[in-house]
């Protein structure tokens, strides 16, 4: 196959372990960038090739990078220490 896998008809981009960290991050934000409209406007085809697309991109960047930073607040005892009615972020001091 070229540098494109396809099934069926629909192409599916490049293999995410054929790409490099720089290309894998604009892929990356690029699917993320367009999520909203793909799941508002597009046909139910499009939906499922995004799904898949995104699935393949993410894995590939979890591998890359098994010890990523975890955001203390973005875990289950991060959101449980915020409360019911806490803001997920700071807000300004003295507030």
């Amino acid at each position: 196959m070229n540098e494109h896998e396809e099934r069926g008809t629909t192409m599916t981009g490049v293999d995410p372990n054929r790409l490099d960290d720089q290309q894998l991050m604009k892929e990356l934000e690029t699917i993320h960038r367009t999520r909203h409209d793909t799941l508002l406007y597009g046909s139910n085809d499009a939906l499922r090739a995004h799904n898949e697309r995104m699935a393949q991109l993410e894995g590939e960047y979890l591998r890359r990078n098994p010890r990523r930073l975890v955001s203390a607040g973005r875990t289950r005892e991060g959101a449980r220490e915020r409360g019911c009615g806490d803001a997920a972020t700071p807000g300004p001091a003295g507030t």
